[in-house]
């Protein structure tokens, strides 16, 4: 068997970057492209761990800040770990709480040595460094760890996100630095803001600190898709071919295959589970408002064809009636739906790279759809 930490590359496109692979981690292996479902708080909202196995999930994502002030780490290390916690055998990553960074501006001051927030819940003082966030996350035991990093707005000077470059490559050094959970992994993230020499810089810098895997942060921050396109392009080829890549944040179908086309690996983000609770439903053909009235006598399931529990069994007259009087049966079985649609996508799209047709489907999916004619 292949050491944890071993990353294979199993098959790659000619005529782009992309690659099939396969990362090896302590709780099972990871098939790439991946998409890993958000699970923030410990918990994806509305999918339980058997749920999140029956569709195929293979790893998760969950929050260091989050966890480490609810429900504490102290708890969640006296049940052995984040995995015993919330009852998932598979592999998950949690993020350092570097975002927060970001979307926490308001409650939070960046020093040299990390930051200290005034928390979003008691207004509590929470200090990440980084001998603090690995500290916490060595003791959820993830299988893979984030380092410490200061993700800057967008738009930003120039000045600021070179400021935002010398205290990711500062902490990324501290964070190796730092014991780990057995087999635990740690990937460093690439800053730079929408300057492609900041980006450049930070990916080599990081490149030559030897990490377990490599992420592109800073993008999906509010910047238009151009920027997001060119700040992978800035970044991934500075970074070792040999490592996965990881695009934090981005998850619009038509990106993640641009993404994978520059040789990106693995992703994440909310938009299935979050659309879901907003009552839209993500199909092949592109997504459409389930909660709308044109619905409320359609015997047809969410999405002809698919093969989820939702679609198997339910109509959207259902799933619309349970949203409208909101029932949370309908936000569980819509989340099943859109998670089971993001999952078989990317399966979808591993078999067109093992196929050879990578370019075709990449034709077909690589633009972005508008609401699909149901």
């Amino acid at each position: 068997m292949d050491p944890i930490g071993c990353f294979d590359i199993l098959a790659t496109d000619p005529s782009s970057s992309a690659r099939r692979g396969r990362l090896i981690t302590a709780h099972g292996p990871v098939e790439t492209p991946a998409f890993m479902p958000v699970g923030t708080q410990g918990s994806v909202k509305a999918a339980s761990p058997r749920d999140l196995s029956e569709l195929g999930a293979e790893m998760i994502l969950s929050n260091t800040y989050h966890l480490a002030i609810r429900p504490g780490v102290d708890i969640i290390r006296g049940v052995g770990g984040l995995h015993a916690f919330m009852g998932w055998d598979g592999p998950i990553l949690t993020d350092s709480g570097r975002y927060q960074v970001f979307s926490l501006a308001r409650l939070r001051t960046v020093r040299p040595d990390g930051v200290e927030f005034n928390n979003h819940f008691d207004g509590g003082r929470l200090f990440l460094g980084p001998t603090e966030t690995m500290g916490i996350q060595r003791d959820l035991a993830s299988d893979i760890a984030m380092v410490l990093d200061e993700c800057p707005p967008y738009p930003c000077e120039h000045i600021y996100a070179c400021q935002a470059v010398d205290k990711t490559l500062a902490w990324s050094a501290l964070c190796l630095e730092q014991d780990r959970a057995p087999g635990q992994l740690v990937f460093g993230i690439v800053q730079g803001g929408a300057y492609a020499d900041l980006r450049r810089r930070c990916a080599g810098e990081l490149a030559a600190m030897n990490f377990d895997g490599y992420a592109i942060g800073g993008v999906s921050v509010g910047e238009p898709e151009p920027v997001l396109i060119k700040g992978i392009d800035d970044s991934v080829g500075a970074l070792p071919a040999d490592k996965p890549r990881y695009l934090m944040g981005v998850g619009k179908t038509h990106q993640m295959v641009e993404a994978v086309a520059r040789g990106i690996d693995m992703f994440d983000c909310v938009i299935p589970t979050r659309f879901a609770r907003n009552g839209t439903a993500f199909t092949r053909r592109g997504p459409y408002p389930v909660k709308a009235g044109e619905y409320k006598n359609d015997s047809r399931p969410v999405e002809e064809g698919c093969a989820c529990y939702a679609c198997s069994r339910f109509s959207r007259a259902y799933i619309r009636h349970l949203l409208n009087v909101k029932e949370v049966l309908g936000i569980h079985l819509l989340t099943l739906h859109n998670l089971y649609r993001y999952l078989q996508f990317m399966r979808d799209m591993r078999s067109a790279l093992e196929n050879g047709c990578f370019e075709e489907f990449r034709r077909e999916h690589g633009v972005e759809k508008g609401p699909a004619p149901c």
